[in-house]
C-alpha cells in the first residue's frame, strides 16, 4: 500500500526492511498453497456478504497487457479492457457481490491452444500437467461456480456477460446444477416465442436416409427483431438504486421465451430481459435468466444491473491492490500474486463494512491513502533516492545489454 506501483521493485524502495530477492522468491518459488488462501478469502467474503437473496457470484474475464512470449498464458488474444486483440494474459474471475459491496474471490488463468499444445513452453512456465488442457472461458467459469458452491459460499444466483450468455452449454450446465443465472446476450441471440417442441421428422415417402436430429416446430427470432415489434407503452420504468448522480432509473421489457440449442429433447423456458437507459434509448442491453416465473420485474432489473459491481472490483483491484502490477512469468507466481491481491481486497472490504456507519463513503482508495500515511516507510533521504535510481539504471542497462547480445547471437 505504501508504493504507488505494487511490483517488487517499487515496493522494496518504500517498505522498511524489505528485500526484492526475498519477495521474488516468496512470489515465484515458495511452496505455499494459493488455493488454500483463495478458499479462505472466499469463505471470509461469504461471512460478510453471503446468505442474502441479493448475494450473487459474478463472472467476468480481464486481460493484462504483457510484452514478450514467456509470461504464462500470454498470446495475441482479445483484451476486453482495451477493446481489441492484444498481446496479453487473460484471467477469468469470480466476485462475490451484495448490493454495493463486491470483492474478487477466485480466478482461473486462461491457457490458449498455442500454450496447451506446446509442452516445452508449459514446462518452462511450470504449468502443472493436470491443467494443460484446452478449456474455454465458460468452462473455467463453470469450474469456479461449482468449486465455490462445494466450498460453502452462499450465493443466490450467477451473473455474467455476453461471452458466457452466448454459450448454450454453460447456461444449461448451470440450470442442471440447480443454479439461477442472469446473463447478458448479444443482439443476434435467437429465441422462440412459443415452445418449439423439438421432434425428429419422419420421411414423407418412407425412402432415403432417416433423419436423426430434432427439428423445431416453429421459427425462432432474433432478440433485436423481437424488440422492434414491441410498442413503446410496453416499457416499464424501474428505480434500481441510489447513485452519486441521484436515483438510477432504467426502462425494462421482459417476457417468458424459449431457448433451444438444436440438440436437446426439450427447450428451456426462460426470461428475456431488455433494458435501456432513461433518456438514452440507443443503449440496449439484452439478458436471459432462468429466475422463477414469480420473480418481480424490479427484482429482474436489479439482478441484471448487479454485474456492474464486478467491474468496480476490477477497478479497485488494479488501482489499489496491484492486480495488474506484477512482474512474474510463471504459473505459480501468477496465482500467488492473485491470491495476495484478493486477500488485500478482502481486508479493504472488511474495513469498509466495519466503518460503514461513521464513514459511509469510505472507498478502497481512501483506505490505501490512510495505510500509506500510517504504515512505516523506508527513509528516502537524498542518498537513498540516488541509490534507488542507480539500482534501477543498473537493471535497465543489464536488460539492454542482454537484448543486444541476443540480437547479435541470432544474426
Amino acid at each position: 500500500m505504501q508504493a504507488r506501483k505494487k511490483n517488487m521493485e517499487r515496493m522494496t524502495e518504500v517498505v522498511v526492511e524489505s528485500d526484492e530477492q526475498v519477495l521474488q522468491h516468496f512470489l515465484s518459488n515458495s511452496n505455499w498453497d494459493e488455493r488454500g488462501v483463495l478458499d479462505q478469502v472466499a469463505l471470509g467474503a461469504d461471512e460478510l456478504l453471503g446468505g442474502n437473496e441479493e448475494t450473487a457470484l459474478l463472472i467476468d474475464e480481464s486481460g493484462i497487457t504483457k510484452k514478450g512470449k514467456k509470461s504464462v498464458g500470454v498470446a495475441r488474444q482479445w483484451n476486453g479492457r482495451l477493446g481489441k486483440v492484444d498481446n496479453c494474459q487473460v484471467g477469468v474471475y469470480a466476485a462475490l457481490s451484495r448490493g454495493r459491496l463486491s470483492t474478487l474471490i477466485d480466478t482461473r488463468l486462461y491457457l490458449p491452444s498455442c500454450w496447451v499444445q506446446d509442452k516445452a513452453r508449459c514446462e518452462a512456465a511450470q504449468v502443472p500437467p493436470k491443467v494443460r488442457q484446452s478449456k474455454s472461458k465458460p468452462e473455467l467459469a463453470l469450474d469456479m461456480v461449482r468449486h465455490n458452491r462445494r466450498l460453502g459460499v452462499r450465493f443466490c444466483w450467477v451473473g455474467a456477460d455476453g461471452l458466457y450468455g452466448n454459450d448454450p452449454a454453460f447456461l444449461r450446465a448451470l440450470e442442471d446444477d440447480g443454479e439461477i443465472f442472469m446473463v447478458d446476450v448479444h443482439k443476434d441471440q435467437r429465441i422462440y416465442l412459443e415452445d418449439p417442441q423439438p421432434a425428429i421428422p419422419g420421411s414423407a415417402s418412407g425412402k432415403g436416409r432417416k433423419c436423426t436430429r430434432p427439428v423445431a416446430q416453429c421459427a425462432s427470432v432474433r432478440v433485436d427483431q423481437w424488440l422492434k415489434a414491441q410498442p413503446e407503452t410496453a416499457w416499464k420504468r424501474v428505480t434500481l438504486r441510489d447513485s452519486s448522480k441521484g436515483k438510477l432509473r432504467v426502462e425494462i421489457l421482459h417476457q417468458r421465451v424459449w431457448s433451444w440449442n438444436g440438440k436437446e429433447a426439450k427447450a428451456r423456458h426462460w426470461y428475456l430481459i431488455v433494458r435501456r437507459e432513461v433518456g438514452a434509448h440507443e443503449e440496449i442491453k439484452y439478458s436471459l435468466s432462468n429466475a422463477p416465473e414469480r420473480t418481480s420485474l424490479k427484482r429482474l432489473a436489479q439482478m441484471q444491473g448487479q454485474r456492474y459491481w464486478i467491474e468496480r472490483s476490477f477497478q479497485d483491484g488494479k488501482s489499489q491492490a496491484g492486480l495488474d502490477h506484477y512482474q512474474a512469468r510463471g504459473w505459480k507466481a501468477w496465482h500467488h500474486h492473485m491470491a495476495l491481491v484478493m486477500m488485500a481486497m478482502l481486508f479493504m472490504l472488511k474495513e469498509r463494512i466495519e466503518h460503514e456507519d461513521d464513514c459511509p463513503l469510505l472507498s478502497c482508495a481512501d483506505i490505501e491513502t490512510l495505510l500509506a500515511h500510517f504504515l512505516p516507510r523506508r527513509d528516502t533521504g537524498v542518498d537513498e533516492v540516488i541509490r534507488q535510481m542507480e539500482e534501477r539504471h543498473r537493471k535497465r542497462r543489464a536488460s539492454i545489454d542482454f537484448a543486444y547480445a541476443k540480437q547479435r547471437a541470432e544474426c
